[in-house]
């Protein structure tokens, strides 16, 4: 599961480089950031999850 964590958050820094590159491009194809807002936020959920499986809260 950790591994599975680490793929999502290079992934998540890969689109984040990705929207970035695209934006400071003056790209005018803006579905296709739109994509990659969406699939990032989408990797975000995921990798919420996983943290809070792997590092659950405990109440003291």
């Amino acid at each position: 599961m950790r591994k599975r964590l680490e793929i999502l958050r290079i992934e998540h820094r890969d689109l984040d480089a990705a929207i970035d590159a695209l934006t400071a491009a003056g790209a005018n194809d803006q579905l296709q950031i739109a994509r990659l807002k969406k699939r990032k936020l989408k990797l975000k959920d995921q990798i919420s999850l996983l943290e809070d499986y792997l590092i659950p809260d405990i109440i003291a």
